[in-house]
């Protein structure tokens, strides 16, 4: 059985979402960032960057136990691993991996700048809530421009669909209106009414839950 070292985190939950979508067994195991538990040396021999999430699988491609770290990786394995969620054909595949890299390079790190800027900054920093908060909105652009040109990131519903909901499940702490964005808005309700990842956002349950609206 799978592990998953993870909390309330959107990488977090990109992973316990892909879990929940090929019906894989796993437990988790949670590492309370807000507690720093991400630096504890027995998560650091899991993952030496001290970082959720991170997986144990005892059943690895080669028949010995794997141990992987950065979401984007995991997701490709465990995509690898059933043969699902990643389009077979060599367009469609490079179709959503760009479209994954485009969430690991941007989404991922400006949306996360924007949360620590509106949110848990010691003291308001204008410069920096406003470049973060410009290139939030430049980004769900290029969303709106895509997912008005397909009905998922990529020719069909992938990983790179699953590793950017959860950034945008948290438009609120980016001050983001999904009504302004409607091709967005539309992919988001879609994709939330499915049920693995609504199991999935709701790992690890001892993980507060962010706001998830489509206001």
């Amino acid at each position: 059985m799978i592990t998953l070292y993870t909390w309330g985190t959107p990488n977090g939950r990109k992973v316990s979402i892909m879990l929940e979508e090929c019906a894989l067994a796993y437990r988790v195991k949670t590492v309370d960032i807000t507690q720093g538990e991400q630096s504890h040396p027995d998560f650091l021999a899991i993952n030496a960057n001290g970082k959720i999430p991170a997986i144990v699988d005892p059943d690895g491609p080669d028949g010995w136990p794997i141990t992987l770290f950065e979401s984007g990786a995991i997701l490709l394995y465990l995509a690898a691993r059933t043969g699902k969620f990643l389009p077979a054909c060599e367009r469609g595949k490079y179709d959503a991996l760009q479209w994954l890299m485009f969430q690991m390079g941007g989404v991922g790190p400006m949306f996360g700048l924007a949360h620590h800027f509106l949110r848990f900054a010691a003291e308001p920093v204008p410069y920096a809530i406003a470049r973060y908060s410009a290139e939030t909105a430049r980004l769900y652009g290029v969303l709106e421009k895509r997912l008005g040109e397909a009905e998922y990131l990529a020719s069909e519903y992938s990983i790179a669909d699953m590793a950017t909901f959860p950034w945008v499940a948290r438009h609120e702490w980016q001050k983001i209106a999904l009504d302004e964005y409607p091709h967005v808005a539309r992919w988001f309700a879609a994709i939330s009414t499915r049920p693995a990842v609504q199991r999935g956002m709701a790992v690890p349950a001892a993980a507060p839950a962010p706001v998830v609206s489509t206001k």
